[in-house]
C-alpha cells in the first residue's frame, strides 16, 4: 500500500475567510465578465442565478461547483482551466504568494482591469516603461507621505 501526503486546505474548518484557490477563480470570472462588458445581472441571467450569487462567487466568498464553474465558462466563452489560470502551485511553497495577491487586488479594481486591458496594446516599449516608472514614482511619493 503506498501512502501519499494529503496537503491540509488553506484554511481552517473554522476559518470564515476565502480559500485563495476560490478568490483567485472568482477574480478570474470577474476580470472576463468585465472584459465581455457584461454586468453581473446578464452573467446570473444567463447561469440561472440572482446577481448577489455572481457577486460572492466573484469575491470567493462561496465556492463554485464543477457543474457551476463549467456553466460560467460556456457563458463567458472560456475554458474551465482559464479560471485556474496564474494560480500559483501550493505544494511548491509555504510561502505567501505576494505576486498573486498583488495580481488579484490589482484585478479587482475597475482601473487595474482597464489598464491591464490597454496596457499591452502599447506597442512602444519606451512608453511602457514610462508608464511603469511614473507608477512607481507615485507610490513611493505616497509611501513617503505615510
Amino acid at each position: 500500500m503506498v501512502r501519499r501526503s494529503v496537503r491540509k486546505p488553506d484554511r481552517s474548518s473554522t476559518d470564515r475567510s476565502p480559500a485563495a484557490v476560490d478568490i483567485h477563480v472568482g477574480a478570474r470570472v470577474r476580470m472576463r465578465r468585465r472584459f465581455l462588458g457584461l454586468n453581473q445581472t446578464a452573467l446570473a441571467e444567463a447561469l440561472g442565478l440572482t446577481f448577489q450569487q455572481v457577486q460572492k462567487y466573484e469575491r470567493g466568498a462561496n465556492r463554485v461547483s464543477a457543474s457551476k464553474l463549467y456553466d460560467i465558462a460556456r457563458a463567458l466563452h472560456v475554458s474551465v482551466s482559464f479560471f485556474f489560470e496564474g494560480l500559483p502551485d501550493q505544494s511548491l511553497s509555504d510561502e505567501p504568494d505576494l505576486t498573486g495577491q498583488a495580481l488579484h487586488a490589482f484585478l479587482t479594481t475597475p482601473e487595474g482591469l482597464e489598464l491591464a486591458e490597454v496596457f499591452p496594446r502599447i506597442h512602444d516599449a519606451r512608453m511602457r516603461r514610462q508608464l511603469l516608472e511614473f507608477a512607481r514614482a507615485v507610490t513611493e511619493r505616497e509611501k513617503a507621505q505615510s
